[in-house]
């Protein structure tokens, strides 16, 4: 009776002890799997960062215009004759002053001589007048001629005064002429294909024909438009337009880039287009510029700004939204909105979101999501933000 009492406690122990086995092989094979999946998982991704930090910049306005000379001259003959020699080639370099024709000189010399002979005896003429002067003074104080003679000798002289006068305004219109038969650069700079050679009779006045053209190329007006708003902001920066730089690319080609600086702005706005006109001086360092080139041209303000500026590549879109990834204390990347202000060498200007401190991701943004680790790495400093000039 007491072993038909006793053997059902038996099996219920042993069940337990069964349960409990089992437990303990499911809780032993469970923390090996976690152990082996903690020890298969990836590490932090790497990621290039930038510290954001206030930068010394200069902001910048683009517009398109044309090139236009800032000299220019077009050689007419201002005496007659006849061509005798051009002294340039086509497309040559003048320096002003530089001889370009020759008209023929030998009517205007024997001009000269004619005017100086007449000069000479007016001289003369006045000399003796003078001296007739001196006698008829001497005989009104004694009293030997009357006033009227006197006053005949005095009038001799200041007509014989204004006769050289007049001879050597003669002399001089003629000297003149002389000096024009020979024709020279009235400015340095690129000349073109003589329009008439040796051999070719020309005439002087409002008529006569354009002999060649000059083009002054050492440095050229970049003409172009500035809207009102612009216009505003960057005049009451300064009271002296030409602190304003100017950078000019041709829009054949953008590989090189020429610096110059705001000459003047016009006097009034064109009401219909909204904008002023506005004249830069550009230096043409490699000779390549050309009046009538088209240029776009960007407009630096007149002073420097602080500002936060990032990378185009550490900005992202969501949606209507910008954003960044910034990187906290923890390593851990944290989504940021951000609002941008306007390009600046390839960078983009913060307006909001950023404090400077903030450590931004700029590379390895396609591995990262938000709120998870990452492992970061500071930029180099071409990677970082750009430089301040």
């Amino acid at each position: 009776m007491l072993k038909a009492i006793q053997q059902p406690g038996r099996r219920l122990t042993l069940a337990f002890a069964i349960a409990a086995a089992a437990v303990t092989g499911a809780t032993l094979y469970q923390s090996q799997a976690s152990a082996e999946a903690q020890a298969s998982a990836p590490p932090p991704p790497s990621v290039t960062v930038a510290t954001v930090e206030h930068q010394q910049i200069r902001t910048w306005a683009s517009f398109s215009g044309r090139l236009t000379p800032v000299a220019s001259a077009d050689i007419k003959p201002l005496v007659g004759g006849t061509i005798q020699k051009v002294s340039f080639y086509d497309g040559q370099h003048v320096s002003q002053g530089q001889a370009l024709f020759l008209i023929d000189p030998r009517p205007h010399e024997a001009a000269l001589a004619r005017a100086s002979a007449q000069l000479e005896a007016a001289r003369s003429r006045f000399a003796l007048a003078q001296d007739e002067l001196e006698r008829a003074r001497r005989l009104l104080e004694d009293k030997l001629i009357s006033q009227s003679l006197f006053d005949a000798a005095q009038n001799d002289a200041q007509t014989a005064k204004a006769a050289v006068a007049e001879a050597q305004a003669a002399r001089q219109q003629a000297a003149l002429n002389l000096e024009y038969a020979h024709i020279s650069a009235p400015v340095a700079g690129r000349i073109s294909r003589a329009e008439l050679t040796e051999g070719n009779v020309v005439e002087a006045g409002p008529n006569a024909p354009v002999l060649a053209s000059i083009v002054a190329n050492d440095r050229l007006y970049a003409e172009f438009s500035v809207d009102e708003q612009t216009f505003l902001r960057f005049v009451r920066a300064t009271d002296n337009p030409k602190s304003m730089p100017i950078e000019l690319t041709l829009a054949a080609d953008k590989s090189v880039i020429y610096e110059g600086h705001l000459h003047a702005f016009d006097n009034r706005l064109d009401t219909a287009s909204g904008t002023i006109r506005a004249r830069a001086i550009v230096e043409n360092t490699d000779g390549a510029l050309t009046p009538g080139m088209y240029a776009e041209v960007r407009l630096g303000a007149p002073q420097l700004s602080e500002a936060l500026v990032l990378p185009e590549r550490a900005i992202g879109t969501n949606q209507n939204k910008k954003f960044v990834l910034v990187v906290d204390a923890d390593n851990t990347a944290r989504y940021r909105e951000v609002s941008l202000g306007k390009q600046w060498r390839g960078q983009r200007i913060i307006s909001e979101g950023l404090q400077p401190g903030d450590r931004v991701i700029v590379g390895g943004l396609a591995h990262v999501r938000p709120d998870s680790p990452v492992t970061p790495t500071a930029a180099e400093s071409t990677d970082n933000l750009a430089a301040t000039f």
